[in-house]
């Protein structure tokens, strides 16, 4: 026993000592994206070093993601040198986002070199990239990622531009070096460049704090934003200002990509967000919609996610496991947040807003019979084994609802803080006190459930417990829209169809028969329990015919509509595999679609908390 404990005690003097080298020296990063286009970034480290057993991590837990999903199997051509002379590395039998070496005596500092092959389809293509470092690093371990100082130079294809919220050291053609930076910032600040590059300044007149949008796209006519967006996004930045009544940011950058070849979605950083979204939606008369329903979310996690952030989710490195349990606040005060503000700046007109609050309750209704079994809460909790739910079955799996379902929650807690204090508090009142404080820069200050309810009662006292509790624990099946009925609104169903439901990626068959198909006629969801589901139809057949005839969306809603009040069935014929399957469906409710219609026995309160609060507009 004694000689085991001290090979453990040589082991831990041997990491502490080289943790403690490393405090007061950069690690030196390159990496060499010059080869984008084909998807492949060389990188190389320079570690300062003591002799002796080093452990080399890959990041596991990333920020945004809420899980270990690092994508490591993009590393490859891993190797170790020291003094030019190579060293045999090897990955941790538990652990395969960890790597061990021996530094050799007389070493000082350590060279790793590797490849990071990018996916097709996700951050590349051949005229742009989307970088998010956390990609292209390795780091030691025994050091918390804020005391880690790295010295980054990136290499670009000639003629490409970028634009991020990493101060610049200096920079001539193709060449980037960045200021030194902590790691956790590093990792908090991606890199978008490409042939195609705009930068438009958003600052609100007055405004001592600059802001801007970065954007990168695949040909140069899908940078042309029309001045009516720019005026709104610009309008985002100050009724942020005037919602939180604080920054914490030097600077704030929001990038956009515009393509149709990488993977669309969101992740929030400190002081910038990495929006992506299809490449001609500058150009779609439904602009303010697509980037209202992206941008303002990612935005507004500068203050609730990145700067307020859940205790068991501000790790000290990309190693330890986070606890989820909070994200319906991380997530779902956030997608309460982000329409809002939408809708506050003119990005989502009056009806867009309501169709966007409808539809989402709608969607959490019967038609998610997943809630019956599942609460809320495990949607939040489980993400770290489960992740995203994306492929089949999602109304009987259960999505990521903390999202949904916390976005309708928190209109919920919005409408009570009204009634509560009659008036004289709002949710932007909670808002103020709970990411309010000094601009320090970006930084973290964490809260716990109970810090969050103790900050609700100073708004408003109420049994904010009992309140969220009942919500989290529920597997009610019934529709969650007590918020909208509070502010003088109801859910009703009609046949006027969605202005966004191509935004959504619903159609009408969804809220009827209970399909939600893609364009193609693939089968997204079948929902367990309706018309579709008891014809035999379910997730991940393909529908390609309607009633003899070759199915498309219009040729499929028609039929819908036509079955209205009659008996025969509407005949659906799918491919299951190789084989043809009849499915007649038996549903003759006519097309349905919700939508807000006003209770006008109580006020407006949802309108008056989507008005604008900039003075004039």
């Amino acid at each position: 026993m004694r000689s085991i404990r001290m090979y453990v005690l040589l082991w831990l003097v041997f990491i502490l000592g080289a943790a403690k080298a490393l405090r007061g020296e950069s690690i030196l990063l390159t990496v060499d994206a010059s080869q984008a286009p084909r998807r492949l970034l060389h990188a190389r480290l320079v570690i300062p070093v003591k002799p002796g057993p080093l452990t080399i991590l890959y990041p596991k837990w990333i920020p945004g993601d809420h899980a270990p999903d690092g994508p490591l199997a993009n590393l490859t051509g891993l190797k170790f040198e020291a003094a030019e002379k190579p060293i045999p590395w090897q990955r941790d039998l538990l652990d395969a986002f960890a790597f061990h070496v021996m530094v050799p005596a007389g070493a000082t500092h350590l060279q790793i070199s590797y490849d990071y092959l990018e996916p097709d389809g996700v951050s590349a293509t051949d005229k742009l990239l989307d970088l998010e470092w956390n990609e292209v690093i390795l780091y030691p371990a025994g050091t918390p990622a804020a005391q880690l100082t790295y010295e980054t130079k990136l290499l670009l294809p000639e003629e490409w531009k970028f634009g991020t919220a990493l101060p610049v050291a200096s920079q001539s053609a193709g060449e980037v070096s960045f200021k030194s930076i902590a790691l956790d910032l590093l990792v908090d600040s991606p890199v978008i460049a490409g042939e195609h590059y705009r930068s438009i300044d958003l600052t609100p007149q007055g405004e001592p704090i600059h802001h801007e949008i970065d954007v990168v796209a695949d040909s140069e006519a899908d940078l042309a934003m029309s001045p009516a967006v720019q005026k709104e996004l610009t309008n985002v930045v100050a009724e942020s200002g005037l919602l939180f009544g604080a920054r914490h940011y030097r600077e704030y950058r929001f990038l956009l990509t515009l393509s149709d070849h990488v993977m669309h979605y969101g992740l929030e950083h400190g002081e910038s967000n990495d929006s992506r979204i299809p490449e001609r939606a500058l150009l779609s008369p439904d602009a303010g919609v697509l980037i209202g329903a992206i941008v303002p979310h990612e935005f507004v996690h500068s203050w609730n996610g990145k700067f307020r952030r859940p205790k068991d989710m501000a790790t000290p490195d990309f190693e330890k496991p986070m606890q989820d349990d909070l994200l319906w606040v991380y997530e779902g005060l956030t997608e309460y947040l982000g329409p809002l503000l939408a809708a506050r700046s003119g990005l989502f007109t009056q009806e867009q807003y309501h169709e966007y609050l409808a539809n989402a309750a709608a969607m959490l209704g019967p038609g998610r019979p997943g809630r019956t079994w599942r609460s809320l809460e495990d949607t939040a909790v489980a993400l770290p084994g489960l992740g995203y739910v994306s492929q089949g079955w999602v109304s009987w799996r259960r999505s990521n609802d903390y999202y949904d379902e916390g976005n309708l929650m928190w209109l919920e807690v919005a409408t009570i803080i009204q009634s509560q204090t009659h008036g004289q508090k709002s949710i932007d009142d909670f808002c103020h006190l709970f990411h309010g404080g000094a601009n320090e820069g970006p930084k973290v200050k964490t809260y716990t459930f109970e810090s969050l309810l103790q900050t609700l009662n100073e708004v408003a006292p109420y049994d904010w417990a009992g309140f969220f509790h009942q919500h989290l624990e529920s597997t009610s099946v019934a529709m969650p829209e007590s918020g909208i009925r509070n502010g003088g609104w109801k859910v009703e169903f009609t046949d006027q169809p969605l202005h966004l439901a191509s935004h959504h990626g619903v159609t009408g068959d969804l809220y009827s028969i209970g399909l939600q198909l893609s364009s193609d006629g693939t089968v997204i969801d079948s929902v367990v329990g309706s018309p579709a589901f008891k014809s035999g139809i379910s997730s991940g057949m393909k529908v390609v015919g309607v009633n003899d005839h070759v199915y498309t969306q219009d040729v499929l809603q028609e039929a819908i509509q036509a079955a209205k009040g009659k008996v025969a069935p509407i005949n659906l014929l799918v491919i299951n595999d190789d084989y043809y399957r009849l499915c007649p469906v038996r549903y003759d409710g006519g097309a349905r679609y919700p939508h807000l219609v006003r209770d006008e026995s109580k006020p407006d309160y949802l309108d008056d908390l989507a008005k604008p609060r900039i003075k004039g507009m």
